[in-house]
């Protein structure tokens, strides 16, 4: 009686689509609806923030680079990951990624904890020509980067943007202030979108992060995203050692 109700399911094309849809629907209601009841499911980590002007126009471009498809940002909670790595990536790095930068493979090393692995020169010369730095690398040559100038005219559209979505970037006095008490006072003035073009622009003088100074270019940007993963978490608070040794 059962395997003849079974193949008749299974031959009514109709019937087995809808039944289909229905078990995939209530899978996944009870994998997503919890999530949003659950006040902890990204975790509180003191240091996590938006990414400033410069840093933002540089993740676009990463993007627009397609430095995504073979370069992942994501650090699994396994010890050789954690050996090559460093400590396995929070979900609370990823809250202000629109789309988060998780990745698919990895044909390149993760860059989860590159900021600040080398110098602002070394990127330079990785960017422009990968296989000057790393001999067996397969990455293309972005040379055009330096040449580049950045646009910024639109930074602000940008940041309005994320502001529709969660991002907690400022524009109103209300918002700053709440920016001050979550951030501080420095990065609060980093997340104002009526000073966006002025900190942009300040950033990449102080940093000069593609080593010149007479223009700022898309190298500046993609420098200051790159050197800027992985360093807003202070990881010494938490026991990588254990976690090498013992997982």
């Amino acid at each position: 009686m059962f395997n003849f109700k079974h193949e008749w399911i299974e031959t009514n094309i109709g019937l087995l689509l809808v039944l289909t849809m229905l078990a995939i629907s209530i899978g996944g209601l009870v994998e997503i609806a919890p999530l949003f009841f659950i006040k902890d499911t990204v975790e509180k980590v003191a240091g996590v923030r938006p990414y400033t002007p410069l840093e933002l126009r540089g993740r676009d471009i990463y993007q627009r680079e397609g430095c995504y498809l073979c370069h992942s940002q994501m650090i699994r909670p396994f010890r050789d990951e954690a050996l090559r790595y460093g400590h396995y990536s929070l979900a609370a790095e990823s809250q202000y990624d629109h789309p988060f930068q998780w990745g698919s493979k990895r044909t390149g090393p993760d860059l989860a904890r590159v900021g600040k692995k080398y110098s602002n020169e070394w990127h330079v010369a990785h960017l422009i020509s990968p296989r000057s730095m790393v001999p067996e690398s397969v990455m293309p040559n972005f040379p055009w980067l330096e040449r580049n100038e950045l646009n910024i005219s639109d930074i602000s559209e940008r940041m309005e943007a994320l502001r529709k979505v969660g991002v907690p970037y400022s524009l109103t006095k209300s918002e700053y202030q709440a920016n001050v008490k979550q951030f501080g006072a420095a990065t609060a003035e980093m997340l104002s979108i009526p000073d966006a073009r002025k900190n942009l622009i300040a950033q990449a003088e102080s940093g000069n992060y593609d080593g010149d100074r007479s223009k700022i270019t898309e190298m500046d940007a993609l420098v200051a995203y790159l050197q800027v993963l992985g360093t807003m978490v202070d990881f010494s608070k938490y026991d990588d050692d254990a976690f090498v040794k013992y997982r």
